[in-house]
Parts: structure tokens; C-alpha cells; sequence
């Protein structure tokens, strides 16, 4: 090749090297641009949501004689009576309420029972694509990973497993209010941090968190939000919802979201992508003792503290970092989840920031099916038998209800809640 020869060949390889980028160029642009225009919701999307929120019959006014603590025996499972063949507790919220009121810390009469979140209350968060397919059983079936679930009419599965998740979606939604009225707000249920606007997974089927916090927005007054979540598992729902690629970020308008997560990351849900939106990342690895949990758990307050100022904490008090859970896999004692939660009021109380506590769940179905599997598997195997030999997370046990009465004792006779006062 001589001369002319390789320098008609270099300039034609700069040209196509130019042409290249320029088509690369060109071709992001349209991604982009279609990227953009098909996220940005129209003013009357904006309005419509605006509206919902303002309409909605789920901020109510409560009785001077009820407390900030929010329950309905609808949030209690119960699916064809198979939950009391094992020794599961799927009336765990019910049984923090009754743990509270023997200990004479809560009077039954005083409990706030919650509205169920309506469609139009959904439609704030979620698209109506999602709702309507919660229309199919096989679709909730895997969304709360329970394939028998399949098999059974949708109404059935209506009643008896998304009309729970949507009173405690109604319970969270109410808490801010309460929480902003008397500066701390418990729903005894609540915490679906695995849901997002268009998925669910991880037994959530509604993001609670999400549509609380979007209902403080407009309705509190409220313009910076933190949410604390120290369930094991990475609530990789509310930080999809809250990313900055997000659909609903386009709606924030009104404020800000910080999120502290401090999670397991050897376990489920492996959501690298959720990830890259968490504010303040704090790992604890399998085998986490109380003392290092706390320890980690004191740091990243802290540091939360100097990062963000919050006029509302979301505070998703997950139970399944106990020891003994092998979903959590952590090592955390009682003692410790009592600490942890004093911990995080305190924080709070310090930033004179009202604390929404969300109880964090629930697993309940998976249990119920190792159990069915059990049964239908075991013709000579009786069910207290296949029950035993079903391996039981504390943290979604009985033992579970009793250490979060116990850490709600405690906060209560530390001062940082108060049953008893007038209002």
C-alpha cells in the first residue's frame, strides 16, 4: 500500500469513527427525548393525583380518646383455617395489641382502627396496568411467592389476602397524620418495602411506604422525609419508587426522600439496581451479633443526622434480624431489637421529627405452603408433625409479636411515647 493509499484509508477510518459517534449520538437523543416524554406525567396526571390525595377518606380526624396506635383485626390472616395447622402466628398483629393491653400499657378502646385503602387511594402510586393484574390469582400467587395461591378464585383471594394488605396500606397512609399531630404514630402492620408503583414481590403487594409518604407531601405540609429501614431484608420497593429515574420522582415536587438502609445483602432481593438509590447503604452480613449491629446502627444514625434534615421519619422496624431467622440470618437478640427501636425514637426525638414505626412483614404464606406441601405429601404424617419439621423464622413467629409488644413497652417507659396522655 503506498502512500496516497494510507492516507485515504486513515481518513476514511476517521470518518466512520465520526459517523459512528454521531449515529450514537443521534440514537441516545431518541432513546431520550422518547424516554422523557413518555415519563413526564401531563399537568392533568399532576392534578389528578393531586386530587386523589385531597379527596381521600383515609386521613381522618381520631377521638380524643384513642392513642397513635393503629390496628384492625383485618390485618390478622387467615386463609381456609390452614394457618392453625402449624405453629406459625398469622394473628401476629393482634397479638401485639393483646400483648399490650395485659401489660396495661394500651387500652383496647383506644386503638385507631385504619380505613381500607381504596383503588383511587392506590392509583396515587401504582398504575392501574398493576392493580389490574392483582385481578389474577396466578399474578398474587407470585407476588407473595405462594403457587397454591394460583389455584384459588380471585374474590377469595380479594378477601382473604389483598383486602388485609390494603387496610394496613390504609393504617401506614393514616400514621403520618397521627404522627404529625402527636409527634410518634405505630401501625401494627405495614412495611411492604419490597413493593414498587409497578411491582410487587417479597409477600408486598402494595407500597405503603411510597404512598405514605406522598400523602405527607400534600397533605402535612411535610418536605423532607427519612426512612429508616432495618428490616433484614433491602426495601428495594420504596427506593425504586424514589430513585431519580423514577416515574414518581417527576412528582416530587414538594420534597425530599432520604434513605438509610441497613440490610443483609446476602440474602433476598439481590436488587443490585435498587441499590444504587439508597442515600446511606449500611451492610450487616450473615451472622451479625447485637453488639456490632448497634454498634453500626449508632454510626449510621449519626451520620444520617449530619446528611438530612427530617421533618418525618418512615421507620420500617423489621423483626426478622433476630437471632435464630434463617431469612435474616443476623444474630440480633431481643434486648437488641429493643435497643435498636429505642434507638431510632430517640433520633427522632432529638430532631423533634414525628417517627412513623411500621412493624415491617409478612412471610405468613410461605410457611402455610411448606406446610400444605407437607401435608399433601405425608398421607401417615400428622399435621402437629409436618408443622415441626417446617423451620420457623423467629422473626415472623410468635416469639415476634411478644418482642415488639416488649420494645413498645419500653419506648413507653422511656418517655418516647405516651399512651396515656390527654390530647
Amino acid at each position: 500500500m503506498n502512500l496516497g493509499e494510507s492516507t485515504l484509508c486513515f481518513a476514511l477510518t476517521i470518518a466512520i469513527i465520526k459517523f459512528s459517534h454521531f449515529l450514537f449520538r443521534f440514537i441516545r437523543s431518541l432513546k431520550m427525548s422518547s424516554s422523557s416524554s413518555s415519563a413526564s406525567p401531563t399537568g392533568d396526571a399532576v392534578t389528578l393525583r393531586r386530587n386523589r390525595i385531597l379527596s381521600s377518606k383515609l386521613y381522618f380526624d381520631v377521638p380524643l380518646s384513642k392513642v397513635p396506635l393503629i390496628y384492625s383485626s383485618a390485618y390478622d390472616i387467615s386463609f381456609l383455617g390452614i394457618e392453625k395447622l402449624h405453629p406459625f402466628d398469622s394473628s401476629k398483629w393482634g397479638r401485639v395489641c393483646r400483648f399490650l393491653i395485659v401489660e396495661g400499657v394500651l387500652d383496647k378502646n383506644g386503638i385507631v382502627e385504619p380505613l381500607e385503602a381504596s383503588k383511587d387511594d392506590l392509583l396515587v402510586v401504582h398504575s392501574e396496568s398493576y392493580l389490574s393484574s392483582l385481578k389474577s390469582s396466578p399474578n398474587v400467587a407470585m407476588i407473595i411467592e405462594v403457587p397454591p395461591v394460583a389455584l384459588f378464585p380471585n374474590c377469595l383471594v380479594q378477601q382473604k389476602v389483598l383486602f388485609p394488605f390494603r387496610k394496613q396500606v390504609g393504617g401506614t397512609i393514616l400514621a403520618a397524620k397521627l404522627a404529625k399531630e402527636q409527634g410518634w404514630a405505630i401501625n401494627v402492620g405495614g412495611g411492604f418495602h419490597h413493593c414498587s408503583s409497578e411491582k410487587g414481590g417479597g409477600f408486598c403487594a402494595y407500597a405503603d411506604i411510597s404512598l405514605c409518604i406522598h400523602y405527607a407531601f400534600v397533605r402535612l405540609n411535610v418536605s423532607r422525609v427519612m426512612i429508616i429501614d432495618l428490616d433484614a431484608h433491602q426495601g428495594n420497593g420504596h427506593e425504586m419508587d424514589f430513585s431519580n429515574d423514577s416515574m414518581l420522582w417527576t412528582f416530587l415536587m414538594e420534597g425530599r426522600v432520604y434513605i438509610l438502609d441497613m440490610y443483609n445483602p446476602g440474602i433476598y432481593p439481590f436488587d443490585y439496581e435498587a441499590r444504587r438509590y439508597i442515600d446511606q447503604k449500611v451492610e450487616v452480613v450473615s451472622g451479625t451479633t447485637t453488639n456490632e449491629y448497634l454498634r453500626k446502627l449508632d454510626e449510621a444514625l449519626e451520620l444520617a443526622g449530619q446528611k438530612f434534615d427530617p421533618e418525618l421519619v418512615v421507620y420500617n422496624a423489621g423483626t426478622d434480624i433476630l437471632d435464630g431467622d434463617p431469612l435474616g440470618r443476623l444474630k440480633i437478640s431481643p434486648d437488641g431489637i429493643t435497643a435498636r427501636d429505642e434507638k431510632v425514637f430517640m433520633f427522632a426525638r432529638e430532631r423533634n421529627a414525628p417517627l412513623v414505626m411500621l412493624t415491617s412483614g409478612p412471610v405468613i404464606f410461605l410457611r402455610i405452603f411448606k406446610l400444605v406441601h407437607q401435608l399433601q405429601y405425608s398421607k401417615v404424617a400428622s399435621a402437629f408433625t409436618c408443622a415441626h419439621l417446617i423451620p420457623q423464622p423467629s422473626g415472623y413467629t410468635k416469639t415476634s409479636a411478644r418482642v415488639i409488644a416488649d420494645s413498645i413497652v419500653n419506648l413507653s417507659k422511656k418517655c418516647l411515647i405516651d399512651f396515656h396522655r390527654s390530647r
